[in-house]
């Protein structure tokens, strides 16, 4: 596939925050206006989301995994949630990762390459396009990488010479993600043999796509032994998409959370963790998560309005809210928040 070239472009400030408050302010109304919570969810500017399939036109993001890196199955555990999900496939879940599918032009792009990057290959955009016939050396149009933990640059590895063997696949990073994989072994080896060509990322700076669509890296608060961690807003024709599978607490946030939030439709948030009394022996706040809980209260007041709608990713294989039949699960959705589901679709 051709070089998709993209420029990138910085934001005003001033300009997206006059936009961001007309838009909260307006959908705020229109939520208010008489609906009772769950109302008439296919009449509203999210009903793609909704729908949980691609629209019928317009680029949209589409859920590739929704769980902590460890996956689920988590690597050597035996707990309850675990070996259901070994006995079970249907409670299996991926790896937290997105697909941005951009169907006029043909192009797709990844969030993150997880360990599960094998099946979040096939048929990325759930089209059922997948090719047949052979490996498809070309099966994206570039990566978008929020940091370097375990699942979330780990499938990097299958686009190299034992597997897929891409040629000059855009790979978005900071520049010290870029850096980190230019310098140390095995990813230099995809930087050496032109499997991937290395674009860096600057924070708070668009990067524009075909079909309408930006997507701007901002810097997130985590454990950066290694590389920066940045978030993803990403804007399209119709509406934006905040994605964070990864930070560390709200209070560490500057600007806060609700600030980062003015002018988005749809926050994914990570939700490793339903509550501090999670891991028993552990403390979950030293961790550095953010709990499902405290991000529910902060945000309860734009979700009753309907000005915004959060869904939690990253889960951990502990978190309760994985099951849908918990009541952790049955609180998340009676204060109008969600759990991310796999193959759930969010037009742009």
């Amino acid at each position: 596939m051709e070089d998709p070239n993209p420029v990138t472009q910085p934001r005003s400030g001033a300009t997206l925050l006059a936009g961001a408050i007309a838009s909260i302010v307006a959908l705020g109304a229109a939520g208010c206006a008489g609906e009772r919570p769950g109302a008439a969810l296919a009449d509203s500017p999210h009903d793609a989301a909704d729908r949980g399939r691609a629209p019928t036109a317009g680029p949209y993001v589409r859920v590739l995994g929704t769980v902590q890196d460890g996956g689920l199955p988590h690597a050597a555990c035996a707990c309850a949630r675990c070996e259901a999900a070994r006995t079970d496939p249907s409670r299996r879940r991926r790896i937290a990762s997105l697909a941005l599918c951009l169907p006029a032009s043909g192009r797709v792009y990844l969030v993150d390459a997880t360990p599960d990057i094998r099946e979040q290959l096939r048929d990325p955009c759930g089209t059922g396009g997948a090719s047949a016939g052979g490996v498809d050396r070309a099966p994206l149009d570039g990566v978008f990488l929020t940091h370097a933990h375990l699942g979330h640059y780990l499938g990097l590895a299958f686009f190299g010479f034992e597997a897929v063997h891409t040629r000059d696949l855009p790979l978005f990073g900071t520049r010290r993600m870029t850096d980190f994989l230019r310098n140390n072994a095995p990813w230099d080896q995809l930087v050496r043999l032109e499997n991937v060509r290395l674009r860096d990322l600057e924070p708070d700076s668009a990067v524009v796509l075909e079909d309408g669509v930006r997507i701007t890296p901002f810097l997130v608060p985590h454990r950066d032994e290694y590389t920066d961690t940045v978030g993803f807003a990403i804007e399209g024709p119709r509406r934006s998409l905040l994605y964070v599978p990864d930070t560390d607490r709200w209070s560490t946030w500057k600007p806060s959370l609700p600030e980062r939030l003015v002018g988005i439709d749809v926050a994914i948030l990570d939700g490793t963790f339903y509550s501090p009394e999670e891991l028993p022996g552990r403390d979950v706040t030293a961790i550095g998560h953010p709990t499902i809980e405290t991000t529910m209260e902060l945000l309860e007041p734009a979700v009753r309005t309907r000005a915004l709608r959060v869904s939690f990713t990253h889960l951990n294989h502990s978190n309760p809210a994985l099951d849908p039949a918990s009541s952790a699960a049955a609180r998340v959705r009676g204060n109008g928040f969600a759990v991310l589901q796999e193959g759930q679709v969010f037009a742009l």
